[in-house]
């Protein structure tokens, strides 16, 4: 029978635990400055590192990406910038959608929630550019879903209102554009799908249409609902494919992909969200919870 340490988040950054493990292999660090590992289970994983700079995970290795970026509008993280300049925004997202295309598979693909636009500190055509940029840094465009956020915030901006002088055109949804690296047909992994025929009908229709995610209850700014990475796990990855969620947050993506058979990696460079992830990895995703001596 194997035994392992598991090191477990406390106040006292010094206050360790050894747990035995029951059915599976799990391993949570806690922050030290040369361990990047923050939690590891048998088919999840975090790392608290910067996607950019990161040297935790093999190149050619991932079958399926899903993430939210910041958008740059002034959210609050606890440690991002939220508010740069819009050319030093699109830098930023070179840099990483780069990283994240030298860590995919030939037939990897990745969907990228992102906003069609946005008008705060100016009008941007935020989809469209960082569309250009992925094809720049070698990503193949396949699709763009729009995503009809069903309780998105109520407006507050009209420009020149119930006047042709200078009105404001805001649409309320975001969109999630589909790329992949080299090839579109996946031909790596299990090939087992496990996606039922209705939902296969419906989701391959362009238009999603689901509310959006409570920041109250999920404890973080910025959280996107389970349901958009429950959808692109069913559709565009088999069963036990490795996803990762380069700008993690609160963790959604891995709970999808546990719930679903899948392996998941996510990164996140805030220790907070890292703890708030595992947190709701066990309440949520029902991973079993470690049993001390």
């Amino acid at each position: 029978m194997t035994v392992k340490e598991k090191i477990m988040p406390f106040k006292n950054k010094r206050k360790r635990l050894i747990a035995k493990e029951s059915n599976y292999s799990a391993t949570l660090a806690y922050k030290q400055e040369d361990i990047k590992t923050f939690f590891e289970q048998e088919r999840i994983k975090i790392i608290k590192d910067d996607i950019i700079t990161t040297k935790e995970i093999p190149e050619n290795n991932i079958d399926l990406i899903i993430t939210s970026p910041p958008y740059n509008v002034d959210i609050e993280y606890s440690l991002h910038d939220d508010k740069g300049s819009y050319n030093e925004y699109l830098e930023f997202t070179r840099k990483w959608l780069k990283k994240c295309f030298d860590l995919t598979k030939d037939d990897g693909r990745f969907c990228l929630n992102i906003p069609l636009d946005k008008n705060k500190g100016g009008q941007q055509s935020v989809c469209a550019d960082i569309t250009t940029i992925a094809k720049q840094v070698g990503w193949k465009y396949h699709s763009t879903i729009i995503w009809n956020e069903g309780n998105i915030s109520r407006r507050t901006a009209w420009g020149s209102f119930m006047s042709a002088s200078a009105p404001y055109v805001i649409a309320p949804v975001e969109v999630i554009v589909v790329l992949y690296k080299q090839d579109w047909k996946k031909k790596s992994g299990s090939l087992v799908s496990d996606i039922e025929k209705k939902d296969f009908m419906a989701w391959t229709n362009g238009i999603w249409t689901f509310n959006g995610e409570s920041k109250k209850r999920v404890g973080h700014p910025a959280p996107f609902p389970l349901e958009l990475p429950r959808r692109c796990i069913k559709l565009f990855s088999f069963v036990d494919d490795v996803v990762l969620d380069p700008f993690m947050g609160s963790g959604t993506t891995l709970i999808a992909a546990y719930l679903n058979n899948r392996q998941a990696i996510g990164v996140d460079i805030d220790e907070s969200y890292c703890k708030l992830a595992v947190k709701r990895l066990i309440t949520e995703a029902k991973i079993n919870e470690m049993k001390l001596f």
